[in-house]
C-alpha cells in the first residue's frame, strides 16, 4: 500500500522535508500495547518501540506514540524497529487519565471524524452525548452521532431519541443504524472518504466492532454475545487499532469509555453548548457564573423555558470539572517545578563537594 492510502499528505511530507528525516521509514500507528506500537508502513507492519531519549524527555503521555499518529522510524527487522520522531497532530481527541489526576490519555491522534455510538437500550444518555462533544469539539474533530441496535425500539422510541438530540445538540448529524438488518449503514457508508480517518467512540457493547465489521464486511474485530443482564454485547476489543476499510476510509476501534473526563475543553464547552454561550452575552456581569447572579440572562432564560435545564445542569457540572482539572494540572506543574529546583540545587551542592 501506499503511504496515501492511509492519510499521508503533502504537509507531513514538508515536515519529514523540513526535519532532515528523509533517511527513516515513514509510517502509521496502528495499534499500541503498553509501550510497544504495530507500525504500518508502504512496506509492511512492523513492531516498534519509542527511543530512551524519547521516553527520558517526555514531559507527560502525551509526548508519547497514539494510534493515528505519523512516525519516522528505523526498521531492523520485521520484530524490532525504533520510533525517531512523532510527526505534529492536527487533531488529538483526549481524556482524563483514569486514576492519574491532572494527566491526559490520548484516545487516537490526527482523526478527521468522531462516530460517536450510543444504543437505543438503557445506554442512550444525552448528558454522555454532550460529554463525548464536549471532548470532540475541543479536539478540532467532526462528531457525527450514530444510535445503534434500532432493531431493538419500536420506530416511537426512534423518532423520539433522535428529535431530543436534534432539539439539544444543534448542527450534529445524526445517524440510526441496525447492526442486525445494517438498515442506515448506506448514511454512514456515504460519509466515509478515502483517506480520512475515523473514530469510533462510546460505552462498552453498543455495538461499535460489529459497526466495524458490518463496514468492513468481514470479522475484523471479536464480538461476544448479548449479556443477559444488561441485553448488551459483552465488548472484547482490549486496545485501540487502526483499520482501513475497503473503499479507503481509515476507522479506529476502541475499547469501551466507563469515564469520559474532560482534559483540555479550550473552547470545546463554548461549542457544545452553544445556546448558554449566545444567552452569557447578555448578562449583567462579564464574570457571571450563571447560577446567582441578578441580571443573568442564562438563569431568564431558564425560567422561561427557552433553555433545557438538563443540559444547563451539565454544562455546569462539566464546567466545574473542566476548572479543577486546570487546577490539579496547574497544581501538578508547580510539585513537578519544586522538585527540579530541589534536583538542581542538590547537584550543584554535590558539584561544590566534589570541585
Amino acid at each position: 500500500m501506499k503511504l496515501e492510502d492511509f492519510g499521508y499528505n503533502d504537509q507531513l511530507e514538508k515536515f519529514r522535508t523540513d526535519q532532515n528525516l528523509v533517511n527513516y521509514q515513514i509510517g502509521r500507528v496502528i495499534s499500541e500495547h503498553k509501550e510497544r506500537y504495530i507500525i504500518k508502513t508502504a512496506a509492511g507492519e512492523f513492531d516498534a518501540e519509542i527511543t530512551g531519549n524519547m521516553r527520558f524527555s517526555a514531559n507527560s503521555r502525551e509526548d508519547f506514540p497514539a494510534v493515528g499518529d505519523w512516525v519516522a522510524l528505523t526498521i531492523y527487522d520485521p520484530g524490532f524497529s525504533i520510533i525517531y520522531k512523532i510527526f505534529p497532530r492536527y487533531s488529538v481527541i483526549k481524556r482524563q487519565a483514569v486514576g492519574h489526576f491532572g494527566e491526559v490519555q490520548i484516545i487516537a491522534a490526527n482523526i478527521d471524524y468522531a462516530l460517536i455510538v450510543q444504543s437505543v437500550d438503557r445506554d442512550f444518555n444525552m448528558n454522555r452525548l454532550e460529554r463525548y462533544l464536549t471532548i470532540c469539539n475541543s479536539s478540532k474533530v467532526r462528531p457525527v452521532i450514530v444510535i445503534s441496535k434500532i432493531d431493538l425500539a419500536d420506530e416511537f422510541r426512534i423518532k423520539e431519541i433522535t428529535e431530543r438530540i436534534q432539539a439539544r445538540l444543534k448542527n450534529v448529524p445524526v445517524i440510526a443504524v441496525s447492526n442486525e438488518t445494517q438498515n442506515g449503514y448506506q448514511a454512514i457508508a456515504e460519509l466515509i472518504e478515502k483517506g480520512k480517518t475515523y473514530c469510533l467512540l462510546g460505552s462498552s457493547g453498543v455495538g461499535k466492532s460489529t459497526l466495524l465489521n458490518n463496514l468492513a464486511g468481514k470479522t475484523l474485530m471479536q464480538t461476544d454475545t448479548i449479556s443477559n443482564s444488561t441485553s448488551k454485547g459483552r465488548h472484547v476489543t482490549s486496545h485501540r487499532e487502526l483499520i482501513i476499510l475497503e473503499n479507503g476510509g481509515i476507522l479506529i476501534d476502541n475499547p469501551g469509555m466507563r469515564e469520559v473526563g474532560i482534559a483540555d475543553a479550550s473552547n470545546g464547552l463554548e461549542i457544545t453548548f452553544d445556546l448558554i454561550m449566545q444567552l452569557a452575552q447578555h448578562c449583567r456581569y462579564t464574570d457571571c457564573t450563571h447560577t446567582l447572579e441578578d441580571g443573568c440572562a442564562v438563569l431568564r432564560a431558564l425560567e422561561k423555558g427557552e433553555l433545557d435545564r438538563t443540559s444547563y445542569e451539565n454544562y455546569l457540572k462539566l464546567e466545574k470539572e473542566k476548572a479543577h482539572f486546570e487546577l490539579t494540572v496547574e497544581e501538578r506543574r508547580k510539585k513537578e517545578k519544586e522538585f527540579g529546583k530541589i534536583v538542581k540545587n542538590y547537584k550543584t551542592e554535590m558539584k561544590k563537594r566534589w570541585s
